[in-house]
């Protein structure tokens, strides 16, 4: 089953960011709220990577490398921010991530003065 068909999962996500501002509040970097919710999703048996290198390609060439900030179950992509809100630019990011990789579900998470999802989804070319 694709993740994105596999709302479960993402709905366990969204409730461990809400447990982790719930317990921690807002005002801290995001490095914290990371360290905070991987522990959070591990402890729910979800399989996650924090920072795991993935490579961008243009036209057949490596380009570049980036980290997102979490993997989960190798088929998500969270990017974590800790702003007073989200803004277009972050959700682009999210975007490009997406399309450079093979995960096609990815969800923007800011722990701002309250916790604020935005679920994207990149179809990958076949």
């Amino acid at each position: 089953m694709s993740i994105y068909n596999n709302p479960q999962l993402t709905e366990q996500i969204i409730s461990c960011a809400y447990e982790v501002h719930n317990v921690l509040g807002s005002g801290f970097l995001e490095k914290v709220y990371e360290n905070a919710l991987l522990h959070e999703l591990a402890s729910r048996g979800i399989k996650v990577e924090a920072q795991k290198p993935v490579s961008v390609s243009y036209k057949g060439r490596v380009v570049g490398k980036y980290c997102p900030d979490i993997v989960v179950e190798d088929s998500l992509i969270i990017e974590l921010k800790a702003v007073e809100r989200l803004t277009d630019i972050h959700e682009i990011q999210l975007k490009n991530y997406l399309k450079a990789t093979t995960v096609e579900l990815g969800l923007l998470i800011n722990f701002g003065k309250s916790v604020e999802v935005k679920r994207k989804y990149v179809p990958n070319p076949e």
